[in-house]
């Protein structure tokens, strides 16, 4: 079991969670996924990919898989929210690659086979998840085949199953790897840029040109005489209906009683602190003194001034004004602090460390030792490669250094060292063992106080929870879960309700988080239909009204003909516009006349980029200044915003635009069309994910 704790403190230390995630992230956008999904998914599935549908329970042992997986790599069991969702996101990445994309580069005769997986695990190119394993490297910190087979040997005799778990994540990691890689690089071949294109890449970025022109801009006033038919709009609707994609979502309208505490309560938790600050000067043990009575625990932070306005900028003005030990008591609204200071010292700000890691029932006695070998100057690095369990630590390319750490960047249990004497070894406990630590340099000290800080907030009583809860089931009971009745409650109690389109993925409203059970409401609920009292941490009432449900597909004709009637009526009026110009110029063989017939102004540009990518004029008007011949009146032309009718005096090639630039062009091409693989095959192979119904 000693290779997983290897990997504990590698990955302990640089924090690191799941190695698929960052393998694959070059190729996988997650909300372009989102948008490609369509709907086939059962109500009771996590999703569909490619067919193959995902039933939660399924779903929940791939996630327990993974979580397991993250222990191993991490050395801990405790998981925020942040690293549940990535756990989530790596067991359904898993999913999309096996039944969608290694089936989709199957397809394209692509493979794998099992001599070249050996090869990527002990072959002299062994893959990026191997190579950088802090398992399988030697004492020098360099990859070392033989710790991969003596690792695979181990797996057979261990009894508790996780050697073989985390050679088997190995693996499969390994082997999508190596599709993406095949696929990539399948894919970056086909996006070929021939001698033609290369051409006129570099003529057109090279190129620029002194204009002259006249711009008349389309009227804001809409033009009764444009006309856009329903035949029309709803024949566009046909041949558009990809513009018209839609998740899931609802129209909602909220209401939410938040409970405050009153005046009762805030004059209760006043009379506390009073009774808790009497005794806050003299308490011996502050750590269990504040365990008792403050909402805030004691810390060993070094405080320097300023960073205590975070808190309460009167609470750090006295601690570093020089008012003395204790504060006076300071309110701030249903919240009072008092601030203890502890101690006062120079402390760096930094400290550059070293350490050798000791694991195992002798590694007390045996840091001790170290400790006196260190002091007798003895050759740390030589202790570090002959002792040490952490073998990767070698910052500045010394065995051994851990590098430069501050409080906020700092190994957990490694806190004394900020005030650790410099060339002193010392020993100290963590998570991940003994470590005979010795800081060897440190920033510049600066004035910084440890303090402690009695805080206490009022909070809401039981009868005015009630009070609270009462107005909420006042207004539900009027509401009686209809719409109607929603409405007369909100107009009848002067309360404010929000508006609010969600998707099956929404769990905050405002500012206030958790509350996913509204959306379940919403999701599962018809239009009309008013909610009972929906209650969010134990702090917020919420009653809803669903007025609005919007199916995950195409959006209905009604819902999108206006944007189309815009669209095509733009599109109109600028042919219309450029037809009477047309006629009104007829005739003009000047730019100077055209600009008196349209009573205009002429505008003039010089050094005008005809660059594809330039985005910095209209495209019409860059368009005709391409195609124009030189001193030729040129127009009228449609623009995006106007109508254009130019004269180009001058073009001149430069040659600032190189080979090397068009064929990064055409590399971040690739790139750019290399992200849109999976989101493409999800949209052809119809991937639904519906984790957010669940999670």
């Amino acid at each position: 079991m000693a290779v997983l704790e290897k990997i504990r403190v590698k990955f302990g230390l640089a924090i690191s969670i799941i190695i698929a995630l960052a393998l694959l992230s070059f190729i996988i956008d997650p909300s372009t996924l989102e948008s490609a999904l369509h709907s086939m998914s059962s109500k009771y599935d996590v999703g569909v990919i490619n067919g193959k549908a995902v039933p939660y329970t399924d779903f929940l042992e791939d996630v327990e898989r993974y979580t397991q997986i993250n222990e191993i790599i991490t050395g801990s069991s405790a998981q925020n929210e942040q690293t549940q969702q990535q756990i989530r996101d790596a067991a359904w990445q898993e999913l999309v690659d096996k039944y969608m994309f290694i089936k989709n580069a199957k397809a394209a005769g692509i493979t794998v086979g099992k001599a070249e997986l050996t090869d990527l695990a002990t072959g002299a190119n062994p893959s990026p998840v191997i190579a950088g394993n802090a398992a399988f490297m030697d004492e020098s910190g360099n990859f070392s085949a033989d710790r991969v087979r003596d690792f695979v040997a181990q797996i057979p005799s261990d009894e508790s199953g996780r050697l073989q778990l985390y050679w088997n994540y190995l693996q499969n990691t390994m082997n999508t790897q190596q599709f993406y890689a095949k696929y990539g690089a399948l894919f970056n071949a086909s996006t070929y840029q021939n001698a033609l294109e290369k051409g006129l890449n570099i003529a057109q970025n090279n190129t620029t040109a002194n204009v002259d022109y006249v711009y008349v801009t389309y009227p804001f006033a809409p033009d009764s005489t444009v006309k856009v038919t329903p035949a029309e709009i709803k024949k566009y609707y046909k041949e558009h209906q990809n513009f018209f994609e839609q998740q899931a979502s609802r129209d909602i309208e909220y209401v939410v009683f938040e409970v405050v505490p009153s005046a009762e309560d805030i004059s209760a938790a006043n009379e506390q602190f009073a009774e808790a600050y009497a005794k806050f000067e003299d308490a011996d043990n502050m750590k269990a003194f504040l365990l008792k009575n403050s909402d805030r625990q004691l810390s060993n932070y070094w405080y320097k001034a300023g960073e205590l306005a975070s808190i309460n900028q009167e609470v750090n003005d006295f601690v570093f004004g020089g008012k003395g030990s204790i504060s006076p008591v300071i309110a701030d609204g249903g919240t009072f602090y008092a601030v203890r200071v502890m101690d006062t010292k120079p402390v760096a700000d930094s400290v550059y460390v070293k350490h050798i890691l000791l694991q195992g029932s002798k590694a007390g006695a045996t840091a001790d030792s170290l400790v006196n070998v260190v002091r007798k100057g003895g050759n740390f690095s030589s202790l570090v490669a002959e002792f040490s369990v952490d073998q990767n630590s070698a910052a500045d390319g010394t065995l051994g250094n851990i590098g430069w750490l501050t409080q906020t960047y700092m190994i957990p249990g490694f806190e004394s060292v900020i005030t650790a004497p410099v060339n002193q070894p010392m020993v100290i406990k963590t998570q991940y063992g003994t470590h005979v630590v010795v800081v060897t340099k440190k920033t510049a000290p600066v004035v910084k106080k440890q303090v402690a800080i009695l805080e206490k907030t009022a909070i809401a009583s039981k009868e005015t929870f009630n009070t609270f809860y009462s107005k909420a089931n006042k207004f539900a009971t009027i509401a009686n879960k209809t719409a109607a009745g929603y409405s007369e409650a909100v107009d009848s109690l002067g309360v404010y309700s929000h508006k609010m389109n969600i998707t099956e993925a929404t769990s905050t409203y405002g500012s206030i988080e958790n509350a996913k059970e509204v959306t379940r409401w919403a999701f599962d609920n018809k239009v009309g239909k008013a909610s009972n009292i929906i209650t969010v941490n134990n702090k917020y009432f919420f009653i809803a009204e669903l007025i609005g449900i919007h199916k995950e597909g195409v959006k209905p004709l009604n819902e999108v003909s206006s944007s189309i009637e815009s669209q095509l009526y733009a599109k109109k009026m600028a042919e219309v516009k450029k037809a009477e110009i047309a006629g009104k110029i007829e005739g003009c063989t000047t730019l100077q006349e055209v600009a008196d017939k349209l009573e205009a102004t002429i505008t003039s540009e010089s050094a005008l980029s005809l660059a594809p990518m330039g985005g910095r004029v209209d495209p019409g008007l860059a368009g005709a200044v391409y195609a124009a011949e030189e001193g030729k009146l040129t127009g009228p032309v449609a623009g995006a915003y106007g109508t254009y009718v130019l004269v180009v005096n001058s073009k001149e090639v430069g040659s600032f635009y190189t080979e090397n630039d068009a064929d990064m062009f055409a590399q971040r091409k690739a790139q750019y069309g290399a992200q849109g693989i999976i989101p493409t095959m999800s949209e052809n192979g119809v991937v639904k994910d519906n984790r957010a119904r669940f999670f």
